[in-house]
């Protein structure tokens, strides 16, 4: 089956609106991920840093300016394997 650029506008304005909360993460996600990498990359440069970072990551988030969610969270410990 084959559409063209017209039908497959028609079909994706058929579908329902994406729930907001779904929008609003997206948005959210190149930050968050900016925000882990920059503080993996502190961490990984200095021993104490990873230390205080791992022993209370929810602050360190915190301080690093994001929303320290579930998500959040979740992503940093497995970044940091911790």
């Amino acid at each position: 089956m084959s559409y063209d650029i017209e039908q497959l506008a028609r079909l994706l304005s058929l579908l329902q609106p994406a729930p907001p909360g779904w929008v609003e993460a997206a948005q959210d996600l190149p930050r968050l991920r900016a925000g882990i990498d920059r503080l993996v990359a502190l961490a990984e440069e200095d021993a104490e840093v990873r230390t205080r970072v791992v022993a209370d990551l929810e602050r360190a988030l915190a301080e690093a300016g994001l929303d320290p969610t579930p998500r959040a969270l979740e992503e940093a410990r497995r970044r940091l394997g911790a």
